[in-house]
C-alpha cells in the first residue's frame, strides 16, 4: 500500500468492526483529563487567568524552604544567593519555549518530547524521569507535612505519612475540575501565611536581616564566595527544573491565543509557566533566612524542616497560637503542591505503561502507584539525605529539559525539525537520536563528573555541563542526520499542511467511532480510515505497518488484516 502525496489527501472510509470500547475511568473524560491525548479545543473552557492561577497555585509547596535552608546552611550566604539566582534564570529560560509550546499545542510534557526530538519510544525514558521527579517531590513535601502533624499533635512520623499520602487521593481523582477549585479556595490563607513570618521579623527583628548577609553557614563555609560552593548549591536548585513538566500539566489547558486576549494569553504563559521560578526563588531564600533566624533556638537538624523556624518567626505576635496557624499553613501548603505530584505522575505513569504494554486502564489507577512509590520513600527516611538525592537527580532532568529546550529555540526556528509538534505513533519513528541522543550523552558525562570522574571543580558543576552538552549535542545530531528521524512519514492529515482545514475540524475514529479534532487523528493504512492517538497507541496487531519504512507502507507489501475490537 503506497503513502498518497497529494496535497489534501481524504481519509477513506473505514470497513464496518466492532467497537473497541475504553473502560468507564477511560472513558470519562471528566476524570481522565485526555491524559494520553492532545486537548482539544472543545475542552479548554477555562479562562487564561484561571488556568494560570490554577497553576500556581501548585508551587505552594514548602521545599523551597528546606532547599534554601539546606544550601546557605552548607555554603553559606553568598554561594547560596548567587547558586538560588543563577538556577532561577536557567530555569525561567528553558521554561519559555516549554510552556508556550505546551500550551500552543495543547500537550503535556510527554507529548511535547516525543515531538521535539525524542521519538515515540526515546520519551519513554523521559516519562520516567518525570515520574520519578513527581514521587520524589511528593515524598519530600509529605515528609514536611508529617512534620507538621508531629509538632502539632504528636502524631508520630511513620502514621503521618500514611495520612499525608491517603489525603491526597480523593483530590486527584476528578482532575484539574477538582484541582481548580481546591487551588482557588486555598490561595487566601496561602498568601497570608506566606507573607506574616517576614513581616513579624520586619518590626521584631530588624538587625536579622543585616547578619544574614554575613552568615558563613554551619559548615565552615564561610560568608564569602567560592566557585565550589556555588556549583554545589546551583545544582540542588536546579533538580527543580522538571517542575515545567507540572506547569506545563496546567498549561496544557489554556484557550488559543487569539487578537483580543494575545497579552492576557502571554502573561498567563509566562506566569503559569516559567513564571513559578520567580515565586520559588523567593521562597528558596526566604527559607534560608527563616532558618537562620531560628538556628539558636532549634538547632542545624530542625532548622532544616520548614515548620520548626515557621514557628519561631511566628511567636513574637501569635504567641501559643503560633504552632496551630504554622501546622495549618503547612498543612494547606503541602496539600496544594502534592495535589499536583500526584496529578503529574499519574499522567506520565499513563503515558509510559500506554507504550510499554499497549493498556489503558486509566489515569486513575496511575494515582495509587505513584503514591505508594512516594509513601515507601518518606517510610525509609528520604528527608535525610535531601542534598545528594537532587544533585544527582539534576544532572538527568536537565539533560532532558535542555535537549527538549534546543530542538524548539535552535531545530525548529533554523528546519532541522518539523515547525509543529508531531506526537503520534503514527508518523514517529521508535527512536529520534537528536533529542534522545544528546540526553543520553549529556547525562551519562555529567553523572561521571557528580561522582568525581573529571575532578572537584567538574564535579560542583555537573548540572551545568550537563545542559551545555545537550543543548549543543541536540542541534549537532539533527543537522548531521538532516532531521530525517523526525517524521516516519509525511503527515498530510493533520500536520501543517492541514491547518487550512481548521484545527476544530473533527474525524471519526474508525476503531473507537467518537469524534476527535484533527491534530489528535490520523490516516491509519492497517485500519483502512482515520485513527485517533490513543486507539493508534494502544494498537498491538498493527507492527507499525505505516512507519516501517522512511515512507510509510512500501509499495506492494502485506499489510495485516485489520483485528475486530471489543
Amino acid at each position: 500500500m503506497s503513502e498518497t502525496t497529494t496535497d489534501a489527501p481524504p481519509i477513506e472510509e473505514p470497513p464496518r468492526q466492532a467497537r473497541r470500547r475504553y473502560a468507564r475511568l477511560v472513558a470519562d473524560e471528566t476524570r481522565e483529563d485526555y491524559s494520553l491525548r492532545y486537548v482539544p479545543h472543545s475542552f479548554r473552557r477555562w479562562s487564561p487567568l484561571l488556568v494560570a492561577s490554577t497553576a500556581l497555585g501548585g508551587i505552594a509547596y514548602l521545599a523551597d524552604y528546606a532547599i534554601g535552608a539546606s544550601i546557605v546552611m552548607n555554603h553559606g550566604f553568598t554561594n547560596a544567593v548567587a547558586a538560588i539566582l543563577t538556577a532561577a534564570v536557567v530555569i525561567f529560560l528553558t521554561g519559555i519555549p516549554i510552556a508556550r509550546a505546551c500550551a500552543r499545542y495543547g500537550v503535556d510534557m510527554d507529548l511535547l518530547t516525543r515531538g521535539a526530538g525524542f521519538g515515540y519510544f526515546g520519551s519513554t525514558l523521559t516519562s520516567l524521569i518525570y515520574a520519578s521527579f513527581t514521587f520524589i517531590f511528593f515524598a519530600l513535601e509529605g515528609s514536611i507535612m508529617a512534620q507538621a502533624f508531629r509538632e502539632a499533635v504528636g502524631l508520630p512520623l511513620p502514621v503521618g505519612y500514611l495520612i499525608t499520602t491517603l489525603i491526597i487521593i480523593p483530590f486527584v481523582v476528578y482532575g484539574m475540575t477538582a484541582l481548580a477549585k481546591l487551588q482557588a479556595w486555598t490561595q487566601p490563607l496561602w498568601i497570608v501565611g506566606l507573607i506574616l513570618p517576614f513581616v513579624i521579623l520586619a518590626v521584631t527583628s530588624p538587625q536579622k536581616f543585616a547578619e544574614f548577609t554575613s552568615f558563613g553557614g554551619t559548615h565552615g563555609a564561610g560568608s564569602g564566595f567560592t566557585l565550589t560552593g556555588f556549583g554545589l548549591g546551583a545544582g540542588v536548585a536546579l533538580s527543580l527544573i522538571a517542575q515545567i513538566g507540572e506547569q506545563a500539566d496546567y498549561l496544557r489547558f489554556m484557550p488559543a491565543e487569539t487578537e483580543t486576549n494575545r497579552r492576557r494569553w502571554w502573561a498567563a504563559v509566562l506566569a503559569a509557566g516559567p513564571g513559578w521560578v520567580v515565586i520559588g526563588a523567593v521562597k528558596q531564600l526566604g527559607g534560608a533566612f527563616l532558618a537562620f533566624c531560628a538556628l539558636a533556638a532549634v538547632g542545624p537538624a530542625a532548622a532544616l524542616e520548614p515548620i520548626a523556624p515557621y514557628v519561631e518567626s511566628l511567636r513574637p505576635w501569635l504567641g501559643e497560637f503560633a504552632l496551630p496557624f504554622a501546622a495549618l499553613f503547612v498543612i494547606v501548603s503541602q496539600l496544594k503542591i502534592n495535589v499536583t505530584n500526584a496529578y503529574s505522575g499519574s499522567l506520565s505513569w499513563s503515558n509510559f505503561f500506554s507504550r510499554v504494554t499497549h493498556r489503558h486502564p486509566g489515569r486513575v489507577w496511575f494515582i495509587f502507584l505513584n503514591c505508594g512509590i512516594a509513601l515507601l520513600l518518606m517510610e525509609l527516611g528520604m528527608f535525610e539525605v535531601l542534598n545528594t538525592l537532587l544533585g544527582f537527580y539534576s544532572n538527568v532532568a536537565i539533560a532532558w529539559i535542555g535537549a527538549v529546550c534546543a530542538d524548539l529555540v535552535i531545530n525548529k526556528p533554523l528546519g532541522l525539525s518539523p515547525r509543529y509538534i508531531e506526537f503520534k505513533r503514527a508518523y514517529l519513528y521508535p527512536v529520534n537520536p537528536a533529542g534522545f541522543g544528546a540526553m543520553v550523552v549529556a547525562s551519562i558525562v555529567s553523572i561521571a563528573a557528580f561522582f568525581g570522574a573529571f575532578g572537584e571543580l567538574a564535579q560542583a558543576f555537573s548540572p551545568f555541563l550537563a545542559l551545555l552538552i545537550a543543548m549543543t549535542l541536540c542541534p549537532v545530531v539533527a543537522w548531521a542526520t538532516k532531521g530525517r528521524y523526525y517524521l516516519a512519514r509525511p503527515n498530510l492529515v493533520s500536520g501543517p499542511e492541514a491547518e487550512n482545514a481548521g484545527e476544530r475540524t473533527t474525524r471519526t475514529c474508525v476503531v473507537c467511532q467518537t469524534d476527535y479534532e484533527l491534530p489528535d487523528v490520523a490516516d491509519c493504512p492497517f485500519h483502512a480510515g482515520a485513527i485517533c492517538s490513543l486507539c493508534c497507541s494502544l494498537d498491538s496487531d498493527c507492527h507499525d505497518a505505516c512507519t516501517r519504512s522512511s515512507s510509510g507502507v512500501s509499495s506492494g507489501e502485506k499489510v495485516p488484516a485489520p483485528r475486530q475490537h471489543a
